[in-house]
């Protein structure tokens, strides 16, 4: 079966609702993606080590490396490796489309994935996943300006579902600091940002 036909296959299959939401979550960060100007790409953003350039590359490197972990690829870089090229926009449009098509192969939430985190169950290494592209997303919103463009039903539902779950053990360098002050009447977005420690005003 060629590849062609693996994703044919994969599109027509009923999807699973945390694969639904990575797809809305991916469709509103490359509109965003795709609005950053050109004066706007060394711009600070909220996650305090990276401008909006490093923050869109650490985004599609790890797309492409869970595009790896689903099909048993060698993505053929590491994580922070140069993965934008001379067009972001279109190095963004392909890694979300071959990671959707990925998420959507039979089978794919079976699977063991393993990241920073360590190995993961399929289902939850989505729900990680999911939070990358929505966080990272919101992240280039805040920095580009560009908050009216979000998605607040899928951010507020993922707001509710880390509360539940809990973040604590995960608030370790490198991955979400302590929860920041913010305005409880404040923005979905922003209380999600400010949850997961990102200092976006109180």
């Amino acid at each position: 079966m060629t590849v062609r036909q693996t994703e044919t296959e994969a599109a027509a299959m009923p999807s699973h609702p945390v694969v639904e939401q990575i797809e809305r979550a991916a469709a509103t960060t490359g509109v965003l993606i795709a609005g950053i100007g050109a004066e706007q790409w060394a711009l600070p953003t909220p996650c305090a080590e990276w401008d909006v350039t490093a923050l869109v590359n650490h985004l599609v490197g790890g797309i492409n490396l869970y595009v790896g972990q689903l099909t048993g690829t060698d993505p053929g870089k590491a994580h922070e490796d140069d993965w934008l090229g001379d067009d972001p926009v279109a190095a963004y449009r392909s890694a979300a489309a071959a990671d959707l098509a990925a998420w959507r192969r039979p089978g794919a939430l079976d699977r063991t994935v393993t990241i920073a985190l360590g190995e993961l169950p399929g289902e939850f290494a989505a729900t990680v996943h999911l939070t990358e592209l929505a966080v990272h997303g919101a992240d280039l919103a805040v920095a580009t300006g560009q908050q009216n463009l979000l998605d607040a039903e899928l951010l507020a539902g993922l707001l509710a579902a880390i509360r539940e779950l809990g973040v604590d053990p995960y608030r370790v360098p490198g991955v979400f600091g302590p929860e920041a002050p913010v305005d409880e009447e404040a923005p979905v977005h922003l209380r999600l940002l400010a949850h997961l420690g990102r200092k976006v005003g109180a």
